[in-house]
């Protein structure tokens, strides 16, 4: 499946930051490695059965705002994650292309839009760490709208903060639910991410196009289109 945009016919590109924009390696080694390792040791219990007792409990808050929720996962593991994720913040990464990527966006005039289901404290950690804030006409969290974006009727919500015309918005995003749920609500421009985690194999992206890194998809400010 062809995954250049036809630029020309979009105005709004909607961005995910976790995996799309930035490496999920540091997210993965966070929450698979680091804070079933810090629960052991905040809790007595062995590695093993601290990180089955952890992944029990992500499972169970798998695609709700709980689980993009560091308050909540503070509270319930009783360990300080805004303070564990400073502790790693060295690992935060940028995509390959990105910075090149997002200014081509804005001298090609569309309205370049971050939408993350990050919590806040999460989002401020990140854009600190990259100083990617400066090219995004504005930052959303869906924990501010009541929905996950992996719920339908998170775009609806999005739309009285941020309103666009799906017929002419792009969203790209490393998260399957979340473009199905970008597509059943009628955004009509998506595109997959085939290596969010640059130390993982490529993703299985279903029927979606995707891409490999952003300098694939760069328009140019002179044509208005790759």
């Amino acid at each position: 499946m062809n995954s250049i945009p036809d630029w020309k016919r979009i105005d709004t590109v909607l961005l995910d930051m976790d995996g799309t924009l930035l490496d999920l390696h540091f997210d993965n080694h966070f929450w698979q490695v680091y804070v079933p390792n810090k629960f052991a040791e905040r809790h007595g219990l062995p590695r093993e059965e601290a990180h089955a007792e952890c992944f029990r409990r992500y499972d169970a808050k798998a695609g709700t705002l709980d689980w993009y929720c560091v308050d909540y996962w503070t509270q319930q593991l009783e360990l300080d994650i805004v303070q564990l994720k400073q502790e790693l913040a060295h690992l935060i990464a940028v995509h390959p292309d990105v910075t090149d990527f997002l200014a081509a966006l804005k001298s090609a005039g569309k309205r370049v839009v971050l939408v993350t289901n990050a919590h806040r404290k999460s989002l401020n950690l990140k854009m600190h760490h990259t100083g990617l804030a400066v090219h995004f006409d504005a930052m959303h969290v869906s924990h501010e709208y009541g929905y996950a974006k992996e719920d339908p009727a998170f775009w609806s919500a999005l739309r009285r903060g941020e309103p666009f015309d799906p017929a002419r918005t792009l969203l790209i995003d490393d998260s399957l639910p979340v473009l199905r749920s970008a597509r059943e609500y009628g955004i009509a421009h998506l595109l997959a991410v085939l290596r969010p985690d640059t130390r993982q194999p490529d993703k299985d992206v279903a029927d979606f196009a995707a891409i490999r890194r952003f300098g694939e998809i760069k328009p140019l400010a002179d044509l208005g289109q790759a």
